[in-house]
């Protein structure tokens, strides 16, 4: 019997490390993606539709006659492509545009967490009628601003600067009407990745992300500059604590709504010093850099737990998991994470290390081949370096070796990811 055809959709490291990860699957005959970048290439079909034109993704997925369509940002499921592909009988893995409102609005979100007793921060609404200072009086700094829209993991602010805390409120609330100021929670962070439907879920190995440009966890936030997993601090006890709190009230809730939530769920956890999980956010689809350390500690066929998710069947698979650690290091355009230096050329993308239980690779994110058959930076982040060992002190080791060996006018990426973990 021949494989499914995927559609994947989006062009990052995330659809890369899927692409990969679906390539891999017995399930999985074909991979399509839509737009891609040089690295989905590798093993698959790019087509030059955008991410977010959710029609002509419609008309592509029927096309191809695709059994499986796995949308990778979070825009074109709040623009409502599941509901699209899922009216033309095409299984979408990913949420509907009701469900991922839980990422498309942060205020929504937070009036969930707060029906549903989800421990989170303490929020505010600040809008023109405001008073902007009283309302950081509230809260002791750091504060947290986070703007109500969908903006790539940097419509947020954390800072302990009153003057740029009020400066970024007050144009917030030109842009959008209003802004949330919530409570800083104070804590290690980390980041549990679950698929759900309504007839069950499965965590995925938790991961820590690197959200700050510099090392230290210093200057702006990115949208994500690498990331490990499994991540330490979620312990057996923390992870329980997590599914009981967090994750069982929030399946429950979406599982009843007239149409279930099917596809993955991303929870950003804030853990304190007594081991107490609280959610910093939720996101409807796979993060970014996180997916690239997941997928490959996924020893189930990927294709398999995707498809059975879009199908509303995930509690009949029983996955298999690796016990080796993932590493995945960000190399970034000059300029990131703000106005970014492209098209220029990326030598060393190739670089494979393959020695013993050892194997660090390439995932292409901003990175497209161009008619001379040159690689070229295409975006902010470029690329990452992956590994996968035994233990974590060695995966970091070799995906550092592979990052030495990239060349790239003017990148940057960060020495010290895991070092929290190290």
């Amino acid at each position: 019997m021949a494989g499914m055809t995927v559609l994947i959709v989006g062009g990052g490291g995330r659809e890369h490390a899927l692409a990969i990860g679906l390539a891999e699957s017995e399930s999985v005959g074909s991979v399509h993606t839509c737009p891609g970048n040089a690295g989905t290439t590798l093993v698959g079909a790019n087509h030059a539709v955008s991410a977010t034109d959710v029609e002509g993704v419609v008309t592509l997925a029927q096309e191809l006659e695709v059994d499986l369509v796995v949308v990778g940002p979070e825009a074109p499921l709040v623009a409502g492509l599941s509901d699209r592909l899922r009216g033309v009988g095409i299984a979408s893995f990913g949420p509907h545009s009701a469900g991922a409102e839980l990422e498309g609005s942060k205020l929504h979100a937070k009036r969930v967490m707060e029906e549903l007793g989800i421990p989170t921060g303490g929020v505010q609404i600040l809008d023109s009628d405001s008073d902007v200072k009283a309302g950081l009086a509230r809260f002791a700094p750091p504060w947290v601003i986070k703007r109500d829209v969908l903006a790539a993991g940097k419509g947020v602010v954390v800072t302990e600067d009153a003057v740029e805390a009020e400066s970024f409120i007050l144009d917030s609330i030109e842009s959008d009407g209003f802004v949330l100021l919530e409570e800083f929670l104070s804590g290690e962070e980390a980041s549990m990745l679950v698929i759900m439907d309504e007839s069950g879920y499965i965590c995925l190995p938790a991961s820590q992300d690197h959200k700050r440009v510099g090392e230290g966890d210093t200057g702006p936030n990115t949208g994500g500059m690498g990331a490990y997993a499994p991540a330490p601090v979620v312990t057996p006890a923390v992870r329980q604590r997590a599914i009981d709190e967090i994750v069982e009230p929030m399946h429950h809730h979406l599982r009843n709504q007239e149409t279930p939530y099917r596809g993955v769920l991303y929870v950003g956890l804030m853990i304190d010093e007594d081991g107490a999980p609280s959610v910093v956010e939720y996101n409807v689809r796979f993060g970014d850099p996180e997916t690239q350390v997941t997928i490959p500690l996924i020893e189930s066929d990927l294709g398999m737990m995707l498809l059975a998710a879009a199908e509303g069947r995930i509690s009949s698979l029983e996955p298999i998991f690796s016990n080796k650690s993932a590493v995945t290091v960000v190399v970034a355009s000059e300029g990131y994470p703000g106005p970014s230096q492209t098209n220029r050329e990326i030598h060393g993308a190739n670089t494979v290390l393959d020695e013993g239980e050892i194997h660090a690779f390439v995932h292409l994110a901003g990175a497209q081949i161009d008619d001379s058959g040159k690689l070229l930076s295409s975006g902010g982040r470029v690329l990452s370096a992956t590994a996968i060992a035994n233990d974590l002190a060695t995966a970091v080791e070799a995906s550092y070796a592979v990052v030495d060996e990239i060349e790239l006018e003017g990148s940057h990426h960060r020495r010290d990811i895991a070092y929290r973990a190290l």
